[in-house]
């Protein structure tokens, strides 16, 4: 046991010493942020399990509570399927022939078709911002091949990027962190402007065409930017005031499950050498040897080159 003394020295000094080992531990992530984020991986990937094991009750209570706000307007529910199952039969007939239409026209065409990229699922064990304010963190077991840069989408459509790689646990940059920047091209107006994250739930639009601003309602769709493809699905334009487009993203960000992160390469494809294209020839590196190439200028005595002097 201690003395009375000796506890009230320890008592005092517990502080400055947590003080000195938190700006220890700061200064120590900006030298050696690497190792700093590897070892704040490795002890992510061994919390995980209890990561998921302490949100899988909550997550438990949210679907019992929507069962029961469910199970209390039955018959109107009822009701709204059954006419949303007439309205999906008569689109699904519409996806049926336009499919057959395009299997026609692009054998006429000779299509090549486009690879299938990989993809990894992988479950939300957590929000983890680490060093963003929204992104999350999926399980996705050992032996993955997901690289930094990989893109994330839910059954609805794009979540984001992945920004940390782990042995069993990578992080995903949402679309609505202050960080995320991302070329999109509106579907109505035809326009490309830029979807940047503020922190809500609806990132905003910026650097779009003054003579194109973006439509209310118009489908918002990837442009496609290094590992990122064109035509994924993002969401659609909504005014949340004057002149301040935002778009409404189609996946639910507030309430993720099961994630899938695929692998589109990298984008390396360059133009081929286009018939008639003038080759500009590049400059010599070394100065001109002997005399000029030109006996005589106007105004001008004469010299020899740098190499005949």
């Amino acid at each position: 046991m201690l003395s009375i003394h000796a506890r009230q020295v320890l008592a005092k000094a517990v502080l400055p010493i947590l003080i000195l080992l938190a700006v220890g531990l700061v200064l120590l992530g900006l030298v050696r942020r690497p190792s700093v984020d590897g070892v704040r991986l490795m002890a992510t990937d061994f919390m995980a399990p209890a990561y998921h094991g302490l949100v899988w009750p909550q997550e438990r209570v949210k679907v019992w509570l929507t069962d029961l706000r469910g199970a209390t307007d039955l018959a109107k529910e009822n009701a709204r399927l059954r006419d949303e199952n007439r309205a999906l039969r008569h689109w699904y007939d519409v996806a049926v022939a336009l499919a057959a239409e395009n299997g026609r026209l692009k054998k006429s065409l000779h299509w090549i078709p486009e690879t299938v990229p990989q993809y990894v699922t992988g479950r939300v064990t957590r929000d983890d911002g680490g060093p963003y304010s929204r992104a999350v963190l999926l399980d996705v077991g050992s032996g993955h091949d997901v690289r930094i840069g990989d893109v994330a989408l839910d059954a609805a459509g794009l979540l984001g990027r992945v920004t940390e790689v782990g042995p069993h646990t990578v992080r995903v940059l949402m679309i609505n962190d202050d960080a995320s920047r991302i070329p999109v091209t509106l579907g109505s107006s035809h326009g490309d402007a830029i979807m940047a994250g503020d922190d809500t739930a609806s990132p905003r639009l910026i650097f779009y065409p003054q003579d194109h601003h973006p439509v209310e309602g118009e489908r918002v769709e990837t442009r496609g930017q290094s590992t990122m493809p064109a035509g994924l699905p993002v969401g659609t334009v909504h005014y949340s005031a004057p002149n301040r487009p935002v778009v409404v993203p189609d996946a639910d960000l507030d309430r993720l499950d099961i994630v899938r992160v695929f692998d589109y390469g990298d984008d390396d494809s360059q133009a081929p050498d286009a018939p008639g294209r003038v080759r500009v020839k590049k400059l010599p590196q070394n100065p001109l040897t002997g005399p000029l190439p030109f006996s005589w200028l106007p105004n001008l005595p004469d010299m020899p080159g740098r190499g005949g002097q």
